[in-house]
């Protein structure tokens, strides 16, 4: 189930994501439930597994996005580093980053 506990266990930052949703629990809840549905880390992967790199850096801006607003720092650093790149389009393996990144996704998910 998923709790304030179980998301600080994850290692978010809950009292920051917790500010960002005027300190209202069920509110911070619901929004890190709605990133749980996002499926959008295959949506990332697939794109750059076809190099179409300018939707990839689109995808992966959002990501970041929504992870550092909800504080949820384990899918932050890697998708933020992945985006830095995408958006030099700096040429790289992004299979570590994207591999991080879903095993965070997945932790997160079994909270």
């Amino acid at each position: 189930m998923l709790t304030l506990d179980s998301l600080r266990d994850f290692g978010a930052n809950v009292d920051e994501g917790l500010v960002r949703c005027m300190n209202m629990e069920a509110f911070y809840l619901k929004l890190v439930g709605k990133a749980i549905e996002d499926k959008r880390i295959a949506q990332l992967e697939a794109q750059i597994s076809a190099g179409d790199l300018d939707a990839a850096f689109e995808t992966a801006h959002a990501l970041k996005g929504m992870y550092a607003n909800l504080s949820l720092t384990p899918l932050t650093e890697p998708i933020s580093e992945m985006t830095e790149l995408l958006r030099s389009r700096t040429p790289a393996d992004y299979a570590p980053l994207l591999r991080e990144a879903k095993a965070q996704f997945e932790k997160l998910c079994s909270l």
